[in-house]
């Protein structure tokens, strides 16, 4: 028998009761470590040599790239690691429900209109 991907894995374990919500909740941390992973690796940075820009110790920078890090950094913590590897940081709010959402757009529209 052949063991399963990690796909298929993901969604059976996505199917089990409370499994989703608890994904979804973490989820923007996970893709926040992510892409701060990618944003030193592009930029040609060692976590030493990033948290050598910022003044701080490699444990730190790794700890807050970890995936399985407890810590919540601060926007400005964020901010200052962006800009160490190029980057400004840019905060976007998208809606959870895009239905009502798109209703809600539609009536102001009509407001304005009138």
């Amino acid at each position: 028998m052949a063991r399963p991907n990690f796909k298929d894995f993901k969604n059976k374990a996505l199917k089990r009761p409370g499994v989703s919500e608890v994904y979804e909740e973490l989820s923007p941390a996970y893709e926040l470590r992510k892409k701060l992973v990618a944003l030193r690796q592009n930029a040609g940075l060692t976590q030493e040599e990033l948290a050598e820009r910022l003044s701080t110790k490699k444990s730190n920078i790794s700890r807050l790239e970890s995936v399985s890090s407890t810590i919540s950094p601060k926007l400005s913590t964020i901010a200052d690691y962006a800009k160490a590897v190029g980057y400004e940081l840019k905060i976007d709010f998208i809606p959870s429900d895009k239905k009502k959402h798109k209703q809600n757009s539609q009536r102001t529209a009509l407001k304005r209109s009138r």
